[in-house]
């Protein structure tokens, strides 16, 4: 997978709420693999968006669309 391919995935929290999109990501210089993932929260048209950093370890699984381990709360 290209890594542009990856900004273009929604992510699913474990309950499958479509939580928003990859923002950005960090590498390990040494080898390469991700580390963290910023997901922009999707929000609605009067708030602005917010930023929220997840370990790699909290996905799980990579496909047509990005699923975690975890429940994110974004509705604040």
């Amino acid at each position: 997978m290209k890594i542009k391919e990856l900004f273009l995935k929604q992510v699913l929290d474990k309950n499958a709420n479509d939580i928003g999109r990859i923002d950005n990501a960090d590498f390990d210089n040494e080898t390469g693999e991700i580390k963290t993932l910023d997901i922009a929260l999707k929000k609605n048209i009067l708030a602005s968006t917010n930023i929220t950093k997840i370990n790699y370890e909290d996905i799980a699984t990579i496909g047509d669309y990005i699923i975690l381990k975890i429940e994110i709360n974004y509705e604040e």
